[in-house]
């Protein structure tokens, strides 16, 4: 007998299966988590990783600060608990992405192990490939590319991270780029090969 909040649910094992998409878009769906402190170059990474697969032929999306905080994310700050939720939605977003075979590219701080934990626990160990961008906080500052670090000195950005928030080494992560230590192109090179070890290389 079908209950009565059959119209409002939708029967998810009549949707077309993962597998289809992923056909359709001949590459597997996967996240690529990015994240490291602001400045330290995950948001560079991030967009020439999309040209570069995109250029293979392949559908890709980024996900940053910029494109999800200005929508999706605009009514959330940054205190903890904000913070916490913005990497839910984030991770959720790049869930759904992933089971329609699109590799998902994120950009976020995420500045503890238990945000990473979360966004691990959504996506799957199968569909993610968590990567953190390494750089200090003084190289960081110095190449202060959007000016905030200078905000920060001044006086007129609170909550930031690796000054006011604490920034938490990762405990596991699947990819450890050191920006301080390689160049823009060895970091994409890097980056590349471990991105189509776990998407698949056509």
């Amino acid at each position: 007998m079908s209950s009565n909040l059959d119209h409002i649910y939708p029967v998810f094992d009549k949707m077309l299966p993962r597998e289809a998409k992923e056909e359709l878009l001949g590459q597997r769906g996967a996240v690529i988590w990015m994240y490291g402190l602001s400045g330290s170059g995950k948001s560079t990474l991030a967009n020439l990783l999309e040209r570069r697969l995109h250029e293979q032929g392949r559908m890709v999306k980024v996900l940053d600060g910029d494109n999800v905080r200005s929508g999706l994310n605009k009514n959330l700050g940054f205190s903890d608990e904000d913070r916490l939720e913005n990497i839910r939605r984030v991770s959720e977003v790049a869930k759904l992405f992933a089971d329609s075979g699109i590799i998902t590219i994120t950009s976020f701080i995420t500045p503890n192990n238990e945000l990473r934990k979360m966004a691990r626990e959504i996506i799957g160990d199968d569909d993610l490939l968590e990567v953190y961008v390494k750089a200090s906080f003084e190289i960081c500052a110095e190449r202060d590319p959007k000016g905030l670090y200078a905000k920060v000195k001044a006086g007129e950005v609170k909550q930031f991270t690796g000054k006011d928030s604490a920034f938490e080494e990762p405990d596991r992560p699947d990819l450890v780029i050191d920006t301080e230590a390689l160049s823009e192109e060895e970091s994409l090179s890097v980056l590349l090969d471990a991105s189509l070890a776990k998407v698949g290389r056509s």
